[in-house]
């Protein structure tokens, strides 16, 4: 087939389109048509991460005319609180062990996901269109014949659009009323996010399939040991091995504990797809049907910027699986994992960039861990033991290194991650962190509400009280004018070092901390988490067959119902995740699954006093006007009648 003058007339005008949408500003794309017909078009399944559209689905139906938050809030009461991740995580282009699938299969056709070459776009026509009308469609894109079809011009059309050339679509509709026609240009922006960072940036806290609960007491040792050094907490669904302390492990006991344990999408890292930074991208998608999203999550919880962005950390759990047990030791920097993937990416398209970068970071630096320890450890036996091995830490500590050490890390971060997002550094979108202590405006009260889950814990209200003036006064300030090269923080040039801040969130989480309680509270929680601290059965023969003082099954629990709080108590730790710590050093391994130390890290290592999935949207909420500013995207224009730049160069 030969092309016509009006095949070289479309020819001319791709190459036009492709000069435009490589300017500086994008243009939105407009529908040239004749009467009131139009051609509409929107890219299917574009959250990449997603393998299959139903997925996305689920989101595009729940966000419309919705916030973030208001959509985890509908999706978690339609999944009765179990959560919508929990089937997600298994239909992923990045495996459960943090590797890119490449190719990955989306909806049964093979794609590279970090350098796409086309786009599967679904095509309408809308307007006053006949009865009875047919419609002769073209779509040419500049290489080869145009692809054509017949049909009615009611129903839409689904075909993969090249990625780095405009394809100009055209119709032709006859009816008994004659001929019309219209035409348009599909050009499909793929932005590539990365989001780096630690547990507040990776979704710590929120696994993306909870643990199931035994209505079953399991027994925990306490470090003084003997008979009354003994307590039950609810124990794993599944479980069919020991309960009772004193007969210890048999055999393979703790591969067949694992087997039962809380799914993450990145179990080394504790990367959850509740996170904001993976809410933002996907919302991002959602609001956008011009644009696909290719998003590469890197956070790992406890990431400091020398171990973690820079350097290799330890790993949070190991991965295991039906048949296999994967203990990763360590995990790659975060750094070098974004330089690596897009060293591959570049070699197969020269063009492709990192378009924009979400990042919570500095926390870890100054060992907010240890402070939260600090606060909640309240029996002396435990304290002594604790502080003797570092585990409590004090403010005087956390403010010598947020003075001394966290600014020369910030700077040596601003200047390593120039060469991966370019000099002006306004494209690193900074999400500080939201104060986790404050409820009605002030700090809370203290007391055992809330961490009773283990004995010797109590959130005190003198240290409760310091920490929370500390974060709210000092802490978050300070990271404020770091990451905005504010407030005497000196940086090299001001002007393109400073990150884009993401903070506004911070006034809402200060009525939502760890210790809000609300009337519209799941019915388990207010029924069997006392305020009192009063929880959990103290008579060890009752708690074996009934560990909740209310008589009610722990199974009843749900992690992802709507709350007052959005940060995870140390009960709610325990009840969602209940963390088994195989990342630990051998030496501070626990020695059996009734250990001592893992009774007091099986209620803080899944998540204690970070936010919940409510948390995590209402900072996706926060962080998505900043991430669509830094894309060149028309925030007010929720049809998404944006192609904008930067495309790839045409082969």
């Amino acid at each position: 087939m030969t092309f016509s003058e009006m095949t070289v007339a479309r020819l001319i005008s791709s190459f036009a389109v492709l000069l435009a949408v490589c300017a500086v500003v994008p243009e939105p794309a407009q529908a040239q048509s004749d009467g009131a017909l139009q051609i509409s078009w929107e890219v299917r399944n574009r959250f990449r991460l997603f393998r299959e559209e139903r997925d996305f689905q689920l989101h595009a139906e729940s966000q419309r005319n919705r916030s973030i938050l208001d959509s985890e809030r509908a999706l978690s009461t339609q999944s009765d609180g179990r959560g919508w991740a929990r089937n997600t995580v298994n239909r992923l282009c990045i495996d459960l062990g943090g590797r890119v699938t490449e190719p990955c299969s989306r909806d049964g056709v093979k794609e590279s996901y970090l350098t796409p070459s086309e786009h599967a776009v679904t095509v309408r026509l809308s307007g006053a269109i006949p009865v009875g009308a047919l419609c002769a469609w073209s779509f040419d894109d500049g290489e080869g014949p145009p692809q054509q079809l017949n049909q009615d011009c009611n129903e839409p059309i689904n075909f993969r659009a090249r990625y780095g050339r405009p394809t100009i679509a055209s119709v032709d509709l006859s009816s008994a009323d004659g001929t019309q026609q219209a035409t348009t240009q599909i050009a499909v922006r793929d932005v590539f996010i990365a989001g780096l960072g630690d547990s507040i940036a990776s979704g710590e806290g929120n696994p993306d399939r909870a643990i199931a609960l035994s209505d079953d007491g399991f027994c925990f040792r306490s470090y003084m040991g003997g008979p009354t050094g003994q307590f039950y907490r609810p124990s794993r669904a599944g479980w069919k091995g020991n309960r009772a302390c004193e007969t210890g492990d048999t055999g393979n006991a703790l591969a067949v504990w694992q087997k039962q344990g809380a799914l993450w999408f990145n179990a080394a890292c504790h990367r959850s797809l509740y996170s904001y930074q993976t809410r933002a991208a996907l919302a991002l998608a959602v609001q956008y049907p011009h644009i696909a999203v290719t998003y590469l999550p890197l956070a790992c919880t406890g990431a400091t910027i020398t171990e973690g962005l820079f350097g290799s950390q330890r790993a949070r759990e190991c991965l295991v699986t039906k048949t296999t047990t994967n203990c990763q030791g360590n995990v790659n920097s975060q750094l070098a994992e974004l330089r690596e993937a897009l060293t591959a990416a570049k070699k197969r398209q020269p063009s492709r960039r990192l378009d924009a970068m979400l990042l919570s970071i500095g926390a870890n630096d100054i060992n907010f861990s240890g402070l939260v320890a600090d606060v909640i450890v309240d029996n002396t036996v435990e304290r002594a033991l604790f502080r003797r091995s570092g585990v409590i830490g004090s403010t005087d500590e956390s403010r010598a290194a947020l003075a001394r050490d966290l600014p020369q890390s910030f700077a040596k971060l601003r200047e390593a991650l120039k060469p991966l997002v370019g000099p002006d550094l306004s494209r690193v979108i900074y999400v500080s962190y939201g104060n986790p202590t404050l409820a009605e405006g002030a700090a809370c009260p203290g007391g055992p509400a809330g961490f009773d889950v283990h004995p010797s814990f109590s959130a005190n209200p003198a240290r409760l009280a310091a920490v929370s003036s500390f974060v709210q006064r000092e802490f978050l300030p300070a990271v404020k004018a770091m990451a905005q090269c504010t407030g005497g923080v000196m940086c090299t040039d001001p002007g393109r070092d400073r990150m884009t801040l993401v903070d506004a969130h911070q006034q809402t989480f200060a009525n939502h901390g760890f210790c809000a309680r609300s009337r519209s509270d799941p019915d388990f929680d207010r029924q069997c988490f006392s305020a009192k601290g009063e929880s959990f059965t103290a008579d060890v023969v009752e708690a074996a067959n009934s560990p909740m003082a209310c008589g009610v099954g722990a199974s009843e629990y749900r992690p992802y119902l709507p709350r007052a709080r959005w940060i995870r108590d140390a009960n709610d730790s325990y009840f969602a995740a209940m963390t088994y710590p195989q990342g630990l050093p051998a030496a501070i391994q626990p020695a059996d699954i009734h250990d001592a130390t893992w009774g007091v890290l099986s209620a803080v290592y899944g998540g204690a006093v970070h936010p919940t999935a409510e948390g995590h949207a209402a900072m996706a909420d926060a962080a998505l006007p900043a991430l669509t500013e830094v894309l060149r995207l028309n925030a007010a224009d929720n049809s998404g009648e944006i192609t904008g730049e930067p495309l790839a160069a045409p082969r």
